[in-house]
């Protein structure tokens, strides 16, 4: 399970007028590449984690514990829809779990956005979440449940993603420099 290898690009000419969303595993940087991404290109950054919180007045972790995992993949989904039918072009940073929905695989891959996949090692992503107390999938067993979530998103990842960009052993601007370079 490793991230090593070339980013795999796909230019496109009309990337200035789409979506531009990040998608990967939790912990790959989705947000603060976001973040870097949305300052240069001077676009808005929506993160869903971000708008189900705003939408709901609770935390993502608030809304696992008291309703559950398939409540919240239902408040993902709406959020992602909403954001990808926004008729401003914007950076979307969409949720690590948001590829196991096929309602939101179906969309990305329906709307017109050019999607990311920020592609990490498995070890790479234990060091960055290891003191994040805001993961309520990772509370038992970090490292096996991060292994298996990666087993079983990776295919669903590369469906939806028109580039995947490395993240192993690269700053966030050098990540969201590879993304741009991707685009152009």
């Amino acid at each position: 399970m490793t991230a090593a290898g070339a980013d795999r690009c796909t230019a496109d000419q009309h990337i200035d007028r789409r979506h531009i969303v990040l998608v990967g595993m939790m912990g790959a940087g989705k947000s603060s590449v976001g973040r870097v991404l949305a300052a240069r290109l001077d676009r808005p950054l929506l993160d869903t984690d971000e708008l189900v919180e705003a939408s709901t007045g609770r935390t993502v972790r608030e809304i696992w514990v008291t309703d559950g995992e398939p409540a919240y993949r239902v408040l993902e989904a709406d959020v992602l829809a909403d954001a990808l039918a926004a008729p401003t072009p914007s950076v979307i940073a969409a949720a690590g779990g948001i590829v196991l929905g096929e309602r939101n695989r179906v969309a990305l891959k329906a709307s017109d956005a050019y999607v990311v996949w920020l592609l990490a090692d498995v070890d790479v992503l234990l060091q960055r979440v290891r003191n994040g107390g805001h993961r309520p999938l990772l509370d038992d067993d970090p490292e096996g449940t991060l292994r298996r979530m990666f087993v079983q998103r990776e295919a669903l990842y590369r469906e939806v993603a028109s580039a995947i960009v490395s993240v192993d052993h690269r700053s966030v601007n050098d990540v969201a420099q590879a993304v741009l370079r991707c685009r152009a």
